[in-house]
């Protein structure tokens, strides 16, 4: 928001002095141009991942791939949905449980995220409509990431996850024994399919 009135902050940004945290998980499109932002206000988990994986599929998805088999996911290879990390595996196979679909990811091997497509087509034109603003809600950052549009007809559709995400939680003792996660023949640390567990 644009304005000629001074508006003084400080020079540092304080976590203490934040009325909250405004952690947005991208997913992004490629056939459609759409980004699909989900705005987490606890901790970026495996949980905020697969909600917002969730949410794209049950809102968008069914409709525009109905007779899909399958989802694939690009991601990178840390953070919430981290290569290295069975917690974000375990999340991933409550959701195709629940879901009823495999998703197959593959992840970017570290240092080359860049070459994602959602880090070119989408978050760039995120960072533009956000630059020089000074935040004040979750509303405001949700309501300046839906404004970024490109020439090329980029849509941005966002939502805010106020679900409070735990920290700490532990993989449960026999996941990796009972999870249908199948792991490819080539790079499997980076590429896998979660399949949905019958019941």
């Amino acid at each position: 928001m644009y304005t000629t009135e001074e508006i003084q902050v400080f020079d540092h940004d304080w976590k203490s002095l934040a009325k909250g945290v405004a952690i947005p998980h991208g997913l992004y499109d490629l056939s459609l141009n759409v980004g699909y932002i989900q705005i987490g206000t606890s901790h970026d988990t495996g949980e905020l991942a697969c909600d917002s994986i969730r949410i794209r599929w049950q809102h968008y998805g069914l409709l525009d791939y109905g007779a899909a088999s399958s989802i694939l996911l690009l991601c990178d290879s840390g953070g919430s949905n981290s290569s290295r990390q069975y917690l974000f595996k375990q999340d991933l196979q409550a959701l195709v449980n629940e879901l009823g679909i495999e998703i197959r990811i593959a992840h970017y091997p570290p240092y080359t995220s860049k070459y994602n497509p959602i880090e070119h087509r989408l978050f760039p034109h995120l960072t533009r409509v956000c630059q020089g603003v000074i935040f004040d809600s979750v509303e405001m950052v949700k309501d300046l990431m839906a404004k970024a549009k490109t020439h090329t007809g980029l849509r941005v559709l966002t939502t805010v996850l106020e679900r409070v995400y735990k920290t700490g939680r532990q993989v449960t003792e026999n996941f990796k024994q009972t999870m249908e996660i199948v792991f490819d023949d080539y790079l499997p640390q980076w590429n896998y399919t979660a399949k949905p567990q019958r019941a």
